[in-house]
C-alpha cells in the first residue's frame, strides 16, 4: 500500500520525504491556507519534494470552472493530481479532466455508491473520509471494504485513496481490506515505525552492550 502525506507544510513534506517511505501527498485549501503562504508556491514545492502525485484541489463549485481551475492547477507540475469534490458538478469535472488525460481525485467520499459513480466517471482516486464517518458512530472502514468489493466485482481501476486517517490502526485496516493508498498528518506517518518494545528493546541491547565493553 502507498503512503501518502496530508499536509500544507513544507518542513513536514521534507523530513517525510527524507524517510524514504512517501509515495505521494494530499493537500486542500484549508491545510495551505494554515501555512500563510501563497497556494501556487506551496504547491509547487511541495511538488518538487515528492516525487508521487500530489493532489491539489479546486475552488470553484460550478462543474465548467472546476475544469478551468483543474487545468490550471496541472500547469503548475507534471505530478498534480485535480482534486474535486463528490457532488453533481465535481462528477462532470471529473469526466471532462480525465478525458482530456488530466488524473482527478474525487474527494469527500462517504458511501460506496458515490464511490462507484466516481469510477463510472473516470476517476483516477476516490477519497473516502473514513475518520470524519467514525466520528459519526459510523464504520469509515466498512465504506472503504464495500468500496473494494464493488471495484474488483466490476473491473474499475479507480484507485481508492483512504483520508481523514487519525491512527495507525486505520493504516493497518486500510492495508487489510486492500486500499491502494493512505493519506495521513505527519503525527500519524511518524507513529507509524513506533512502538514502546521497539524503544525498549533498543535500549536494553545498548544497555548489554555497554556494560560487555567494560
Amino acid at each position: 500500500m502507498k503512503l501518502y502525506l496530508d499536509s500544507g507544510e513544507i518542513a513536514e513534506f521534507r523530513k517525510a520525504a527524507a524517510t524514504g517511505l512517501l509515495d505521494g501527498a494530499t493537500t486542500n485549501p484549508s491545510l495551505i491556507a494554515k501555512s500563510g503562504r501563497p497556494a501556487r508556491e506551496v504547491l509547487r514545492e511541495v511538488c518538487e519534494l515528492v516525487r508521487g502525485p500530489v493532489s491539489a484541489e479546486v475552488i470553484a463549485t460550478e462543474a465548467t470552472a472546476m475544469a478551468s481551475e483543474g487545468r490550471t492547477l496541472r500547469q503548475i507540475a507534471e505530478n498534480i493530481v485535480v482534486k474535486v469534490p463528490l457532488t453533481h458538478e465535481g462528477l462532470k469535472a471529473c469526466k471532462t479532466l480525465t478525458s482530456e488525460g488530466h488524473p482527478v481525485n474525487v474527494t469527500l467520499c462517504f458511501t460506496a455508491v458515490q464511490a462507484m459513480l466516481a469510477a463510472k466517471m473516470g476517476a483516477t482516486y476516490v477519497s473516502p473520509f473514513v475518520g470524519r464517518l467514525d466520528d459519526r458512530s459510523e464504520d469509515g472502514m466498512e465504506v472503504v471494504s464495500e468500496m473494494r468489493q464493488i471495484f474488483d466485482n466490476y473491473g474499475f481501476e479507480t484507485e481508492i485513496l483512504v483520508a481523514s486517517v487519525r491512527h495507525p490502526i486505520h493504516v493497518k485496516r486500510a492495508a487489510l481490506l486492500g486500499a491502494d493508498i493512505a493519506t495521513m498528518p505527519y503525527a500519524t506517518f511518524e507513529k507509524l515505525v513506533e512502538h514502546p518494545l521497539t524503544d525498549k528493546g533498543l535500549a536494553d541491547f545498548l544497555k548489554d552492550w555497554e556494560k560487555g565493553k567494560k
